[in-house]
């Protein structure tokens, strides 16, 4: 017995070696982006969109100027802070159902949402609006055209699961707070295609060059140190 649980604590480091080596090397390697197909005046400003980082988990901030704010007018019926002039940024993030929704905490993660998140779950968007930043926290940012960013802001809306009538699916309860939503997302959760790999096809979707394969922070942030 005491062979086999080597055995098979070596085989599994060896797996999330393998599982880090390639992260680390899809991160380096650009991904195939969409081709800019926006058309917009030559002289619309450029917009400014900053990610934030957790232990697992990264997350848009994006600015929330008028086309941000038109392109969420679909959820408004159950976010109005989306068109409260006070708000200033949106925070929207990809992840696991059951892993995303009932942790507020890493503290709140039970064993099924940890196995779920591995083997395979549904999806939602995790969707907040926020006040001003703090100016002294540094935050990763990427600057796009405007035709990047309407691409960008389209490949997000498009990441909504939607009813028969066309409409979001908010996720009936869920919120982490007064101000947050969850909503049903398109795509299922696992190990392969995780919250981080939605952020890197997000990004190729809006014609920036970004890591093919970003599983973890940790790739998400050597993709944006590499490519950008």
């Amino acid at each position: 017995m005491i062979q086999a649980a080597d055995r098979a604590l070596k085989l599994l480091t060896s797996l999330i070696l393998l599982y880090l080596s390639a992260a680390l090397i899809g991160a380096l390697i650009p991904g195939q982006t969409a081709p800019l197909a926006t058309q917009v005046p030559e002289d619309a400003p450029d917009v400014t969109l900053h990610l934030l980082a957790g232990p697992i988990h990264y997350d848009f901030l994006l600015p929330l100027n008028a086309a941000t704010r038109a392109s969420m007018a679909p959820l408004t019926e159950h976010m109005p802070n989306i068109q409260n002039p006070r708000s200033e940024w949106l925070l929207i993030g990809w992840g696991a159902r059951e892993f995303y929704t009932t942790t507020g905490g890493y503290s709140d993660l039970t064993a099924g949402a940890i196995w779920r998140s591995f083997t395979g779950d549904a999806s939602v968007l995790r969707v907040d609006s926020v006040g001003s930043l703090d100016p002294t926290y540094e935050l990763p940012s990427l600057t796009l055209s405007t035709g990047q960013y309407a691409q960008l802001l389209a490949a997000i809306t498009d990441s909504f699961a939607r009813d028969a009538n066309g409409e979001v699916i908010v996720v009936p309860g869920a919120g982490f707070g007064p101000t947050d939503r969850f909503f049903e997302a398109k795509g299922r959760f696992d190990m392969i295609r995780t919250c981080n790999i939605w952020i890197g096809r997000m990004l190729r979707q809006a014609n920036l060059r970004f890591g093919a394969w970003t599983p973890t922070p940790y790739a998400v942030t050597l993709s944006l140190k590499w490519h950008h």
